[in-house]
């Protein structure tokens, strides 16, 4: 080999200008042809992939704060929300295709909390969404922990911002967590994130990101690409490279917690934040207003008002059949007498 070496060395020494200027192009060619090559065949570089694909910081900043401010206010909500929606095409984009996430050792403590939180998700936001809803409910979460406009966890998905004015998900802070779970929609739930973090995929939402319910339109809904609805559920991704399946880079940070919700605390930071908050009576809502019913613009809760009747703006994680709307008759047939009884 040393000799063939000193062979072409002399050749090249004893060739003339012009050869070996040509012969600097074949090497040339020839060392383009082997990068291209290796770019094809050889072990690909990550930070190189990723770097390739990663989005500006600004434009990570702009889509973090697509849910906050005014364009996660509220356009619209009610019947007539429903037909808006309608007329929102379904954008003319992939839906995108991403992997399934098992990054998490099955067992420990961090895929237990990351079970919790995913199961949270599920049950208070599509408790009573068909089996799909679920799913697509699970990988939005998913897919969130794998872009880099949100957090790289999934209690952190689940629960971010639950100590800011803005929640990601609202039942984090409207006080619907206080409510106990009923047994069998919960154990769907389970259920459901259990799959989801050994590696299932729901593709009929791909690379969504956002959903809301058919009934509140809010403002970054015509500012996004309308996917798919399941159930009452709109599904959205990112328009352009950002909803691509190749800005899904993120990984999974490693450290899994569900946030132990302090209201007192919270109740100070809002207090500090936005002035103390004077108790105002609502027609239809006479509970005293607590911190804890605070909720995102985009989304709706609700209290209960115990002198009328159930007042839930979104669906309680309840089958309304059975003993429950009997109970529900009863208290309707009760405030009617009431009612009739205060006017003699």
């Amino acid at each position: 080999m040393t000799a063939h070496l000193a062979s072409i060395s002399k050749a090249w020494r004893d060739s003339s200008g012009a050869t070996r200027s040509w012969l600097a192009v074949g090497i040339g060619l020839t060392a383009f042809v082997g990068v291209g090559l290796a770019l094809v065949i050889g072990t690909p570089d990550p930070s190189r992939a990723e770097s390739s694909i990663a989005m500006r910081s600004s434009e990570v900043a702009r889509l973090k704060n697509l849910d906050q401010g005014t364009q996660a206010e509220l356009l619209i909500e009610g019947t007539s929300a429903q037909e808006r929606n309608a007329m929102i095409p379904i954008a003319d984009l992939p839906i995108g295709k991403v992997a399934g996430f098992s990054a998490i050792p099955k067992g420990g403590a961090q895929f237990n909390s990351a079970l919790t939180c995913l199961t949270q998700a599920i049950y208070y936001e599509a408790a009573n969404e068909p089996l799909q809803g679920k799913r697509a409910v699970a990988q939005v979460v998913l897919n969130r922990l794998k872009h880099p406009a949100y957090p790289n966890s999934v209690c952190g998905v689940v629960y971010e911002g639950v100590y800011r004015p803005v929640c990601q998900f609202s039942f984090t802070c409207d006080g619907a967590l206080l409510r106990q779970p009923m047994a069998r929609q919960w154990g769907e739930s389970k259920a459901v994130a259990q799959a989801m973090l050994a590696g299932s995929v729901e593709p009929s939402v791909g690379t969504a990101t956002h959903y809301h319910a058919d009934y509140v339109v809010p403002r970054w809904a015509f500012t996004l690409a309308k996917i798919t609805q399941i159930g009452t559920h709109i599904f959205y991704r990112f328009p352009g490279s950002a909803g691509n399946n190749r800005a899904f880079i993120g990984r999974w940070n490693g450290y899994e917690a569900v946030p132990a919700i302090d209201y007192d605390r919270l109740r100070g930071m809002l207090e500090a934040e936005l002035g103390p908050v004077e108790p105002e009576y609502v027609p239809g809502l006479t509970v005293t207003p607590h911190v804890a019913d605070r909720h995102a613009p985009a989304d709706v809760g609700g209290r209960i008002d115990t002198t009328k009747s159930w007042r839930l703006s979104i669906p309680d994680p309840v089958n309304a059949t059975g003993s429950y709307n009997a109970t529900l008759a009863r208290q309707g047939e009760d405030n009617a007498i009431g009612l009739d009884e205060g006017e003699k």
